[in-house]
């Protein structure tokens, strides 16, 4: 810019309760210029003054390349500005009104507390709540913005003179550190016996003695409390299980360090910087050394690292402990004592400093060096997403998401802000955890819209409650929203098309029937369905779901008739029910057409005899296939691929048969072949499938970029085939990255479509 006396610079992107404004103050001094900073209701504002004109340049590179590590800019705006002769600079107060600014996510203790808080002479040695500008909570402890003491759950915590004096000292890295604490002024930490329900203890060392002895504790955390026990205790591990009626899926472990990780996991440099990266989520590692009872039937255990100081002072004389979400099955994880953790667990560590919005850890996998999030929450969460340029839209917007693992997003100045993973909303916990993050992000964003999006389904609680909120209502199809929300994180043009590519278990369609294997032509504004998976009878709707074996029915009464083919995984069924169902299928009772993928990975687990009669959690059948998957194995079975219709000028969309890939794979099983040969070419076969139909898309429409979203998309193995095969083909392939490609992505999509219906 042109050399002037003055200028001011509006900072906009995470920028407050980042230590931001103190990083100006000490930038500004260093450099000698004289003004002011100040938050601002959607930022913060800069004014310099230099004595003689300069361009300020040595100013604006400190601002982009030193600001402080949780500060996150978006967008500078700098202008020549009015001389005021100012003789210093200073930090302003906050201004009062309305605001739209971002906030960090909760984050890690930093290095610099870790060092303090294991300092004997120092005055916060051994504390369980040490924070400063550069990590500690954000997100969970905040009722409302600007981002304020008064305005967080610290509010009930006077400081004392100590904390005072580092809080008010712009050089200091505490300064306006709104979660300062220390043992005179801050939380504490009880130790509660559940029987009595009296304090026992403030010792967190009788906590860890606790635990080596075979209790389960709830420990209080950021978003709510973990049930933390060990993980080599057999008994120990069956009582957890019984207590959370969760026999097979697999729990997560918290380790003291990464050492302690390698023990029992493989940890590739990308996973590693995962792990230790300041948002702390859980990775999902290849298994080194098996514990048994951890992730029974799968290759890969879930390790997360400490981030709170809690977390820390516990592991200190523990390698690692199971720390699984203290909730009821399929109810949120609870944050404060009254909601029943105490009958989950034997004692109870936690503390007096209240969570203001509840939030699950963050889990991932790590494909391709980048993350592939199974559920975005700590750490993550309010990250914004900036929208393309062309669909900007004045107004505000609300989207609800779908039913299962949902999320909500919100729009705003053309930015989205999507919640934590809130779980499934037909259990009415759940649902009030919905409303609790519609209120809480309502709340911080000052967000009143004026259009509320929703899936198309009819009786999905999201449907009707956007039904009953009186606004404009728009409703985008499931699989055309998963497909818009990473065309929207990698900012796709408003009218280029794509091939997306949706693949997962359930999705109402147009049509009415159950979607889920679907090859979308899509833009912004809408999508052609140029091919999807057949369709087949989901044998008692909901149920074939819960219960693989009736999936494997579909399949193979759909070739063979009545006429099946003995197979050892079909002893396990009572003729009679075998007979039930199929005769449920031959009348039509109750047996809805899908074209769900998931619910073939169903059929062929069942089929392989690696899913059970019934299955305990969603996605449990696919994940037991894939883990027995042989990465060696690069061929796959046949398939067929035709049009619906050709009649006159009309064609309709191609329709991927399996007919041949199931007479095969019965063939292999009869043959007695492996089962991680048998998984590893269903797995290729469906990469042949996506390669197939995507040519067949670049031939017709001259379209080479790809879209991969949807719940079978976290199956790394699926997903690396794919991209490998598509690679090859020089197809452009766009996946989620800073979201999940399962429904958490859906609130997102939604987004994305009004914003073209109103930009």
């Amino acid at each position: 810019m042109e050399k002037s006396k003055a200028i001011e610079a509006v900072v906009f992107g995470v920028v407050q309760g980042v230590g931001f404004r103190p990083f100006i103050y000490r930038t500004a001094r260093n450099l000698k210029y004289s003004g002011w900073v100040k938050n601002i209701g959607f930022g913060v504002e800069i004014h310099l003054e230099s004595e003689t004109p300069c361009d300020f340049n040595n100013f604006i590179k400190a601002l982009k390349h030193n600001k402080p590590p949780l500060a996150r800019i978006e967008k500078i705006d700098i202008r020549s500005a009015a001389w005021f002769g100012c003789r210093e600079f200073h930090i302003k107060k906050t201004g009062k009104g309305r605001s739209f600014v971002f906030i960090s996510p909760d984050i890690s203790i930093c290095d610099n507390c870790h060092k303090e808080m294991n300092t004997s002479t120092d005055r916060r040695f051994l504390y369980p709540f040490i924070n400063c500008t550069d990590c500690g909570p954000r997100y969970t402890i905040v009722n409302s913005l600007p981002y304020d003491r008064e305005k967080t759950t610290m509010a009930g915590f006077k400081m004392c003179s100590n904390c005072q004096k580092e809080y008010s000292d712009p050089m200091d890295r505490r300064y306006h550190a709104q979660p300062i604490a220390c043992p005179a002024c801050g939380p504490q930490v009880p130790l509660l016996n559940t029987c009595p329900g009296n304090p026992i203890s403030r010792g967190i060392k009788t906590a860890t003695e606790l635990l080596k002895s075979g209790n389960i504790l709830a420990v209080k955390g950021l978003g709510g409390f973990h049930l933390v026990c060990d993980p080599f205790n057999k008994e120990t591990v069956q009582k957890l299980r019984k207590i959370k009626a969760r026999n097979y899926k697999p729990l997560a472990l918290m380790a003291k360090d990464i050492n302690a990780i390698k023990n029992y996991a493989h940890v590739s440099p990308e996973e590693k910087e995962q792990l230790c990266s300041p948002r702390r989520p859980i990775v999902l590692l290849k298994k080194k050394n098996d514990i048994p009872g951890i992730a029974p039937g799968l290759n890969e255990l879930g390790f997360m690292l400490p981030y709170t100081p809690l977390h820390y002072l516990l592991l200190e004389d523990i390698e690692l402990f199971i720390a699984t979400s203290s909730n009821l099955k399929d109810s949120p994880i609870m944050k404060d004592e009254n909601e029943g953790v105490g009958k989950l667990c034997d004692y109870i560590l936690t503390h007096d400093r209240p969570i203001s919005m509840r939030a699950d850890d963050s889990v991932m996998k790590i494909f391709n060096s980048r993350p592939l999030f199974i559920r975005r929450a700590r750490g993550y969460v309010p990250y914004p997403q900036a929208v393309p340029e062309q669909l900007k839209y004045s107004g505000q917007i609300l989207a609800l998401g779908g039913e299962l693992k949902d999320t909500i997003s919100v729009y705003k100045n053309g930015y989205v802000i999507t919640s934590q993973f809130l779980g499934d909303l037909d259990e009415y916990q759940n649902f009030k955890y919905f409303q609790e993050a519609i209120a809480h992000l309502s709340r911080l964003f000052d967000i009143k819209p004026d259009v509320i999006v929703s899936d198309l389904h009819p009786d999905f609680h999201t449907t009707r409650y956007a039904e009953k909120s009186g606004l404009p209502h728009l409703q985008v199809q499931h699989h055309f929203a998963h497909i818009l929300a990473p065309m929207l994180e990698h900012n796709i043009a408003r009218k280029e098309k794509v091939l997306g590519i949706a693949l997962d278990g359930f999705g109402y369609g147009n049509d009415g029937t159950a979607w889920g294997g679907e090859f979308l032509l899509a833009d912004y504004s809408g999508y052609e369905r140029f091919a999807h998976f057949e369709y087949l009878p989901l044998p008692g709707g909901d149920l074939a779901a819960k219960q693989p074996w009736r999936m494997s029915l579909a399949y193979l009464y759909n070739i063979f008739g009545r006429d099946l083919p003995a197979l050892a995984s079909l002893m396990k069924i009572s003729p009679d029910k075998i007979k039930g169902v199929i005769r449920m299928i031959e009348q039509k009772l109750c047996c809805p057409q899908s074209s769900s993928c998931g619910r073939l990975f169903d059929a062929v687990s069942f089929l392989a005899g690696l899913a059970p009669i019934e299955v305990e959690f969603e996605a449990q059948a696919p994940m037991l296939l894939e883990s027995c998957a042989d990465s060696k194995i690069n061929h796959g079975y046949e398939f067929e691929l035709s049009r619906s219709s050709e009649k006159d000028s009309f064609k309709g969309p191609y329709i991927v048969s399996f007919s041949k890939t199931i007479k095969a794979i019965v063939k292999d099983i009869e043959n007695q072949m492996s089962i991680s040969e048998l998984s590893a070419k269903f797995h290729n076969t469906l990469a042949d499938i996506i390669v197939a139909v995507a040519i067949k898309c670049r031939q017709e429409h001259n379209i080479n970029t790809v879209v991969l979203s949807g719940g079978v998309f976290l199956n790394k193995f699926l997903v690396q085939a794919a991209f490998k095969q598509l690679e090859k083909q020089d197809f452009h392939i766009l996946r989620p990255v800073l979201y999940s490609p399962n429904d958490e992505s859906i609130s997102l999509g939604q987004i994305a479509f009004a914003l073209e219906q109103k930009a």
